[in-house]
């Protein structure tokens, strides 16, 4: 699945007010609760992003440079998948409370030692996807290479020798580790266990305490017609698996190369075409490839130099299906380098053909050197 605009998250149009954003996100999150999903991975991830949405246009601030920038916009400002301000966190925690009748949000604000996890790698994992301009623009069906992680079976997973684990030394088994700032004491989870209370005493052999071997696969992929670079496409169940069967999802990062001629912005497509000097002194009506095969293009006498002329509905078919982009030829003026007597004479004799208007500059400074001489005395 590709990253999914906030607004197309939530359901909401992007006029949509605080009211609104708040009763769509009950909804959603209602609908894709974990504890109402149990070991549905897709659920979990869409869930996740429902939160990331809401908490971006639920802030003022964050929301304008999200409607200008995009997700762009938003680095450097806190902001990350499943990351919270203080300001949103606060009314994530109050919706939940109010929808599942629980203190904190996800067991974050309480006590309680986080569920004993029994691999030690996450399930999600990322690769990068090259393809070329022509794949991204039309679609296409790669071969994907990669390597996952699964349990190592003698430790089940943990890292530690036969699958035994001890009381984390760190925390003495809490899960957390608690620090004395002021008159304030903060608790953190533990660095060592990460929350489960129990850590890797001896390593187990076969893995040397990773808790996972690695594996390679191959499979197909489609490639959905104007991807654009940046792009992520998930493929369920193809990440990592933990000793119980469950495995995650692959995210595949695309990487587009570029093309020598054509360059891409969103879905729109620019292209520079050369014209000699007297195509666009005498006008002319020319053949440019297009994506989709030649087009005629007429140059009007007079054309300038870096003028554009746009193809509408020529571009990029949009991934999210908001039709297609447009194709805009931007023009560049050439100029002989060298000319030979014949031509020399040949442009003199035009030159002069047009009078007063082959000099423009002389009507234009008319008065000037007179003005600049009066500064002077």
């Amino acid at each position: 699945m590709l990253d999914i605009d906030y607004y197309e998250l939530l359901e909401v149009t992007k006029s949509a007010d605080k009211s609104t954003l708040k009763k769509a996100y009950r909804q959603m999150a209602m609908k894709y609760h974990p504890d109402k999903n149990p070991d549905d991975n897709e659920a979990e991830e869409k869930f996740k992003a429902i939160n990331e949405a809401y908490q971006v246009l639920s802030d003022d601030e964050k929301r304008a440079l999200y409607d200008r920038y995009g997700k762009a916009g938003l680095e450097g400002h806190g902001q990350g998948r499943g990351g919270f301000s203080s300001g949103g966190f606060e009314d994530l925690s109050s919706i939940f409370e109010e929808m599942f009748g629980q203190s904190g949000f996800g067991g974050f604000g309480g006590q309680q030692r986080r569920q004993k996890k029994t691999y030690s790698y996450n399930l999600d994992i990322g690769v990068e996807l090259k393809v070329e301009f022509n794949e991204a623009v039309f679609g296409a069906n790669k071969d994907v290479i990669y390597k996952y992680k699964t349990a190592c079976k003698p430790c089940k997973g943990t890292g530690a020798k036969d699958g035994k684990l001890s009381t984390c030394k760190t925390c003495a088994g809490q899960g957390q580790v608690h620090a004395r700032q002021g008159f304030m004491t903060f608790a953190q989870t533990c660095p060592t266990c990460n929350g489960s209370g129990e850590s890797v005493a001896n390593q187990c052999k076969k893995c040397s305490g990773t808790g996972y071997e690695e594996k390679e696969e191959k499979f197909n992929v489609d490639i959905p017609e104007g991807v654009n670079d940046g792009n992520r496409i998930r493929v369920s169940n193809k990440g990592n698996i933990a000793q119980d069967g469950s495995r995650g999802d692959l995210y595949l990062q695309i990487n587009v190369n570029e093309d020598p001629h054509y360059i891409r912005h969103d879905d729109d497509i620019y292209i520079e075409v050369p014209l000699f000097f007297t195509q666009v002194a005498l006008g002319d009506t020319i053949t440019i490839p297009g994506l989709r095969g030649e087009l005629s293009l007429e140059i009007p006498m007079g054309t300038k130099d870096k003028e554009q002329f746009k193809f509408k509905n020529e571009g990029v078919k949009s991934v999210q299906g908001h039709g297609k982009g447009s194709l805009i030829v931007q023009i560049k003026i050439k100029y002989p380098k060298n000319i030979n007597d014949e031509q020399k004479e040949l442009l003199e004799k035009l030159q002069k053909s047009f009078g007063i208007e082959s000099k423009p500059h002389e009507k234009n400074f008319e008065n000037m050197f007179d003005k600049v001489k009066s500064w002077f005395k």
